[in-house]
């Protein structure tokens, strides 16, 4: 069986366009940023010639001044964009760049979109021809937003400019975003132009036509490994809606509920379009002839897409063969959700995020368009993980404080901060000052970047991937130990036995990190040292095994009655809300280990579906007996207003002011209880009796009273209607009954009834046995139609491959992954 390495097949892809990216600025989206760090291409678009690699979201003229140092001795003539969303989404950011840089004479777009991806997108404004028509309207923009500077003569300040279709709508929602620099003396710099100033006399007086390419550029995904990828968290594929709002929706981020019913071809969402789009690219792109199967209704609209694009030139070309199994992600969602030992599905969930640079995309509306075929957009978490550098530079020391690493940082970027980009820095802090300990540690904060699944040719996540917690670490303390003997660095931990510790693993951080040189050729494994040590670190280490152990409760429970596992439930419920309260009226920390609130809701999910995998036949209103289910839900309506300040969750939007005052309420309740115990405890008859008659606060009470019934019966109101919710996860399986037997049936390759293994294990292992899978649909291509109609009727038809038989084997899961899967 072959292989195709993904990481190695990316790099290609870019050496491929290194005439493009020669004598360039390069300019990435949010993205391709996120895919090309998993892959560490940007010292590869340095070797290729590159001038400087910068963010397009975040565009500026000093994004020219670079090169200063460098070889290249003409000011900049040529940018390339490369994005992962649709050109009208990136159209007024292409803009700024061209504004920021007016000796810019040929601009090259690569998209991850091909042109059959934008005419068929329901919001894009383009074309069939889509790639030539946007060269020509961004020349129309572009010329049309230089007469307007030259006309004006005010080449130092801004221009607004609405007169695209692409951006006018865009631009009314953020108007800072729209504001361009034009001009030929745009470079920032004085010295810049000086330095060039007879080039840039010559290209002011010429003033060529901007020349502009568009082409497509499949390979922007991300590679954890050389054989596992995801799609970039903020490009246009993931962010795209994969199912209509229907009944059988569980939200716009994940595959419709599969009930056999074929899909209206009006009715796809644009992530199916897209997704299968990109699929087709991918295989083209490596040399695949794909032999396609799929589980699920979404997969098969995917496949049956794929087909519609494939040829007979496509199917006999000299390609290798390959597989390709698409899974609907609805179908096993019990997997993603549950907490298993897995070192990177820890790790991701317990550090924190990079905040999304594409939050201001909004598609550019096609006015031909109908409002009702818009779909909602999907926020998905990027996956940039933030990993702190500023515990590498914290002493033991109590009288040296930082180390000449640090303040290095710290001058670096108190000059960049400046106000002025040409003033001189007279102002250095002194960073042994105790008063600046706080601002070291924000700022080293801000430095901290993705995850490499490739850093200078070694694969540290690949090697992670199928690693538990303990044997990871392991992992990164032998990782830390080889950097060590390396530097020539002495530690008391080589050459030690026995399981690693956080402490150690920080300990050996701090030897490494001690030398600026030591820092940075071996930032890779002390990144991911870093990251463990945060992972594993309290409250998040007890708080990922409450949640394992509660998941095992839950799936032993499982297995005995609804009611025994209804009354599970109810437990945690009852316990996140006293957990609660106790963080509430106490500082104590032993608490923040055990689950809250949300963490029960997600607990109630993977009960709602283990009862409907193991009671199907006892689903009408839902797994549970009525009674069972109405005491679930006041356990849940009390809880919520039991705490009402720390529940923020997307099924109360429209309740918040009214939760708030509760809220404010209990508080002074709270308080004047305790007022109440500190006071006198005497009885005085004499000042009770005037209290007697006294109902100056009855109406009062009475209108409180009042509106906590209302509050009351609006939470539970939408409490039932995620119940309806949990409903559906619970009949999953019973909607279509061909597809539920043959999920039913591969039980069977349960290995473990403790360990539990997910829809994808069990599925790949069947298909390798050969079994026949009910509800799996094989699509054959276009030469296999030709032989299965015409010559068929001689006998000389073709029998349907086995997915196990193919030399390349692809499992594309639609709606995400999880590292514990893979």
């Amino acid at each position: 069986m072959g292989s195709v390495d993904l990481i190695a097949s990316c790099r290609d892809s870019i050496c491929q366009i290194g005439d493009e990216i020669a004598d360039a600025i390069v300019y990435v989206d949010a993205g391709t940023l996120e895919a090309f760090q998993f892959i560490g291409a940007f010292p590869l678009l340095l070797e290729l010639g590159a001038r400087a690699v910068c963010s397009l979201e975040n565009a500026s003229p000093l994004d020219a001044v670079a090169d200063w140092h460098s070889t290249f001795s003409h000011p900049v003539r040529k940018i390339l964009v490369l994005t992962s969303r649709l050109l009208s989404d990136a159209h007024r950011y292409i803009l700024r760049c061209l504004g920021n840089h007016g000796t810019v004479s040929h601009c090259t777009v690569l998209t991850a979109i091909s042109e059959i991806g934008h005419s068929a997108y329901v919001d894009s404004p383009l074309g069939p021809d889509a790639f030539q028509e946007y060269e020509t309207l961004l020349v129309q923009d572009h010329e049309e937003l230089f007469k307007k500077c030259v006309k004006s003569n005010k080449h130092n300040y801004s221009i607004s400019y609405t007169g695209s279709d692409f951006t006018a709508d865009v631009d009314k929602d953020s108007e800072w975003a729209s504001r361009v620099r034009y001009g030929s003396n745009s470079e920032s710099s004085p010295t810049k132009r000086n330095l060039f100033d007879g080039d840039l006399g010559q290209i002011e007086a010429s003033r060529k036509r901007l020349s502009v390419t568009v082409s497509h550029f499949p390979m922007i995904f991300s590679p954890i490994s050389s054989r596992a990828f995801v799609l970039p968290s903020e490009g246009i594929i993931a962010d795209s809606c994969l199912s209509n709002e229907h009944e059988d929706s569980l939200g716009p981020g994940l595959p419709s509920i599969s009930t056999g019913k074929p899909f209206d071809s009006d009715e796809v969402p644009p992530g199916v379009t897209l997704t299968a789009q990109f699929l087709y690219h991918l295989a083209n792109k490596m040399d695949l002839k794909l032999d396609i199967f799929s589980l699920g209704d979404t997969s098969k609209i995917i496949g049956k897409l794929m087909m519609d694009m494939s040829s007979l030139y496509d199917v006999g070309r000299n390609k290798r063969s390959a597989g390709l199994l698409i899974v609907d992600r609805t179908l096993d969602l019990l997997t993603p959700c549950f907490h298993g030992d897995s070192f990177l599905d820890r790790m991701l969930s317990s550090l924190p995020r990079k905040e999304r640079m594409s939050s201001s995309y909004s598609v550019a509306k096609n006015p031909q368009t109908p409002s009702k075929h818009s779909h909602a957009a999907v926020r998905r978490v990027p996956l940039d993980i933030k990993v702190p550098f500023e515990t590498v530079f914290k002493k033991e020391e109590p009288n040296n404080r930082t180390s000449m690493v640090s303040e290095g940082i710290m001058s670096f970027m108190s000059g960049w901060n400046s106000a002025e980009v040409n003033s001189e820095v007279t102002w250095l802090p002194d960073y042994s000052d105790k008063a600046h300990d706080d601002r070291l540690g924000s700022e080293l904060g801000t430095l901290n970047g993705s995850l490499l699944s490739n850093y200078a040719g070694v694969r540290y996540l690949e090697a992670l991937l199928d690693r538990g917690a303990k044997d990871g670490l392991m992992l990164i303390k032998k990782w830390l130990i080889e950097a060590l003997q390396h530097e020539k660095l002495s530690s008391a931990f080589i050459g030690r036995q026995g399981a690693s510790s956080v402490s150690e693993i920080h300990s050996m951080v701090q030897i490494l990190s001690r030398e600026q040189m030591s820092l940075l050729r071996n930032q890779g494994v002390i990144q991911l040292a870093l990251a463990a040590e945060m992972t594993l670190l309290e409250p998040q280490s007890s708080h990922w095994d409450a949640f394992t152990s509660a998941e095992r409760i839950l799936s032993v429970t499982s297995a005995e009655t609804t009611q025994s596992l209804a009354g599970e439930l109810r437990d945690f419920i009852n316990t996140s809300t006293s957990v609660d309260s106790h963080k509430q009226a106490t500082t104590l920390e032993s608490s923040q280990g055990l689950l809250s609130f949300q963490d029960v809701l997600l607990l109630t999910i993977i009960g709602y579906i283990l009862a409907g995998e193991n009671f199907p036949t006892s689903i009408a209103g839902g797994p549970f007996s009525w009674e069972d289910e109405r005491s679930l839900k006041d356990v849940v309506v009390d809880s919520i207003l039991e705490r009402p300040s720390s529940v923020k969750l997307r099924f109360l939007h429209g309740l918040d002011n009214e939760l708030e005052a509760k809220a404010r309420s209990k508080d002074v309740e709270r308080n004047n209880k305790d007022s109440t115990e500190l006071a006198s405890n005497t009885d005085d008859f004499d000042d009770e009796w005037g209290n007697w008659d006294d109902n100056d606060n009855a109406d009062d009470q009475k209108e409180e009273a009042y509106g906590d019934m209302q509050l009351k019966l609006e939470v539970r109101d939408r409490v039932d209607q995620l119940f309806k919710f949990f409903h559906k996860l619970s009949s999953m399986r019973i909607r279509n009954y061909a597809l539920g037997e043959g999920l039913a049936a591969l039980s069977r390759f349960e290995t473990d009834s403790y360990s539990r293994k997910g829809l994808l294990y069990k599925l790949l292992l069947a298909l390798l046995s050969r079994y026949d899978i009910p509800g799996l649909e094989y699509h054959s291509s276009a030469v296999g139609r030709l032989f299965k109609s015409g010559l068929g009727r001689f006998g000389l038809g073709q029998s349907k491959p086995s997915f196990g038989d193919q030399s390349v084997l692809i499992i594309f899961v639609v709606g995400g992954i999880n590292t514990l899967e893979l």
